[in-house]
């Protein structure tokens, strides 16, 4: 019997017995006025009776008036004559003794339904599953054979991190193969990266290679409103984890519980501390041996507490890395396996599109493309379904509707021509993949770059080039329309930024040297920079000021210089924009090779 048939039989029960008690208490009685004997023989006298009923020693009776009396007669030989005399009619019934269960009922069923109300709230409150006083139990939750596996199958472009953690399957299955040489397998793994490369997915990989339960629970899961309840969810996980042996508990998002101390609004008795601080206890309080390895994930280790960290707890940190292009083809071929595929789907073009892409960012890219593909009514996804997700990915979605006024337009075609066209002159710069003046997300109009290669570091001249583009926009607006408007605003802060690091943090003033300023106040509680402390004087601050001032003036007056020296094929971009509405690296090309082509001709002429 499930639980549900056992309520609804409990339930059943109980309105039984309700409508008994109803029925046996709610009988209509007649209201019988108490007399004395006397009175009673006075009554009998004057003939005002009408019929009494004998029972033992009581007399129940009605007068003449209808109304109901009752009294209490000693043994009294003359009372049936005396009865008789005056007509009364006379029943006599015998004694009769209430049943024993009848006395118990009614005495003792009160206290009877108080027990067995409060059993069953007890039972209730004891039992977890969400139940009243179940706040003390650990949320974790069991994955077994029932739920689908995850293979190392399903997860790709992280062959690194799939490599280190095979130590940890082989283990599970075969634990005295590293035992035997003296050996221990790490306690703890943590695995670390950034959003969307797969950290989650990675660990139950890990639970379906090695064939074993897998606890999941959050790092916020732990903490409740409750006082201690944080540590007691603690030694309950690792109380199950034990139960389950061997088997792996999985901490997702442990830097909501596992921050340094100390740096909290709530000082030593922080909730969150004492939490952290029995977790710690745990973790030192298992062996190796015992089968039950703790793998937490996080994308902020940097703010994670230095004795969470050490040897014994979290043995091996694991990084989970953005995937390069070989490893976002794979994760392309592993999230397109129910998605029926054209034959013109190439995936090697799309990853090398999609630099910086999370294996996230590539599952969402993939789920686009399929949608856009059954809006259509198409049977098969093509590549221009993949090129239009990609588009509305990175750029955002196209807002056609949007009211644009032709004056408006034209600002937005020669600020996006501006920045293509310096894009396109400058040598070593990241290719264009596409400009359009069709609203997307947030912009106007959209310059969008891909880079061929992957990028770990940034040169100095790269990074001037970078600024020259964001500042190619308001250049070309103060060439053709003689003047400045807002769309510049956001190009203008980016560049602004990008000076002030290659100053402060990356050393590429020649002026300032290889110097870093500005100490960054880390604040742990919010997880963030939050504060700089200035650690120069004011004449190093006014030389800061002065040397970002001069690479923005300068990468702007470049940006002015080479617009004003192709004039001509910033016009023909624009118009192209104007007429098209967008143009992708070909069409570029296009125009200005005939920019150039038409000025080679025209120079002879004029010698």
């Amino acid at each position: 019997m499930n639980s549900l048939q056992k309520n609804i039989a409990l339930w059943l029960v109980i309105g039984l017995v309700f409508v008994l008690l109803y029925h046996m208490f709610s009988q209509p009685q007649n209201v019988q006025e108490n007399i004395v004997f006397s009175d009673f023989i006075a009554y009998a006298n004057k003939g005002q009776i009408k019929e009494v009923t004998i029972q033992g020693g009581h007399v129940t009776g009605t007068f003449n008036t209808g109304k109901h009396f009752k009294t209490f007669s000693p043994d009294d030989p003359t009372l049936i004559p005396l009865l008789k005399e005056r007509g009364v009619k006379i029943s006599a019934k015998p004694v009769e003794d209430s049943p024993w269960y009848m006395t118990i009922l009614i005495s003792w069923f009160p206290m009877l339904l108080l027990i067995g109300v409060w059993i069953f709230f007890m039972r209730q409150m004891q039992s977890g599953g969400g139940k009243a006083m179940a706040f003390g139990k650990s949320r974790a939750r069991l994955m077994t054979d029932k739920t689908k596996k995850v293979t190392f199958a399903d997860v790709a472009g992280i062959d690194e991190a799939k490599a280190e953690l095979e130590e940890v399957i082989q283990f599970l299955k075969d634990p005295k193969k590293f035992t035997r040489l003296g050996g221990r397998i790490p306690k703890g793994l943590l695995l670390v990266g950034q959003p969307g490369t797969g950290k989650t997915l990675l660990a139950r990989a890990i639970a379906g290679e090695a064939d074993v339960p897998f606890l999941s629970i959050s790092g916020s899961d732990f903490v409740e409103m409750f006082v201690g309840v944080g540590a007691s969810r603690v030694r309950d996980l690792f109380t199950q984890g034990k139960k389950h042996a061997p088997c792996i508990i999985f901490i997702d998002e442990i830097d909501a519980v596992g921050r340094h101390r100390g740096a909290g609004l709530g000082g030593g008795h922080d909730e969150r501390e004492q939490t952290l601080n029995q977790l710690l206890v745990e973790m030192d309080g298992f062996e190796s041996n015992e089968g039950v390895i703790l793998v937490s994930a996080t994308n902020r280790p940097d703010v994670l507490d230095p004795a969470l960290m050490r040897p014994g707890r979290f043995d091996r940190q694991v990084v989970v890395p953005l995937p390069d292009v070989k490893g976002r083809e794979k994760i392309f071929e592993v999230h397109t396996r129910k998605t029926i595929l054209d034959c013109d789907v190439d995936f090697s073009v799309i990853a090398r599109g999609t630099p910086g892409f999370s294996g996230a960012d590539i599952e969402n890219l993939v789920n686009e493309a399929a949608l856009y593909a059954a809006r259509q009514n198409k049977d098969k996804v093509n590549m221009s379904d993949f090129e239009f997700a990609k588009d509305k990915v990175l750029m955002g979605a196209e807002r056609k509707s949007m009211v644009i006024s032709d004056e408006e337009k034209k600002n937005t075609a020669y600020h996006e021509s501006g920045h293509a066209l310096v894009a396109k002159l400058l040598p070593g710069s990241d290719p264009i993949h596409k400009v359009t003046i069709i609203p997307r997300g947030m912009a106007l109009g959209v310059t969008q770059q891909l880079p061929i290669d992957e990028k770990h570091t940034y040169p100095r001249q790269y990074l001037l080039n970078n600024i020259t583009i964001l500042l190619g926009g308001r250049a070309a607006e103060e060439l053709v329309l003689h003047d400045f408007t807002t769309g510049a605003g956001n190009d203008i802060e980016r560049a602004t930024n990008l000076a002030r690091k290659m100053v402060c943090e990356w050393g590429m003033s020649d002026r300032m040297g290889p110097l870093s300023y500005g100490k960054k106040d880390e604040q742990i509680f919010l997880g963030r920079e939050f504060v700089t402390h200035k650690d120069y004087s004011e004449e190093t601050a006014k030389s800061i000021d002065a040397e970002i001032t001069r690479i923005v003036t300068d990468c702007y007056n470049d940006a002015q210089k080479l617009l004003s020296d192709n004039i001509e094929t910033l016009h023909r971009i624009a118009g192209a924009l104007l007429e098209k509405e967008v143009l992708n690296t070909e069409e570029l090309d296009q125009l200005i090779d005939g920019g150039r082509s038409a000025k080679k001709e025209a120079t002879p002429e004029n010698e």
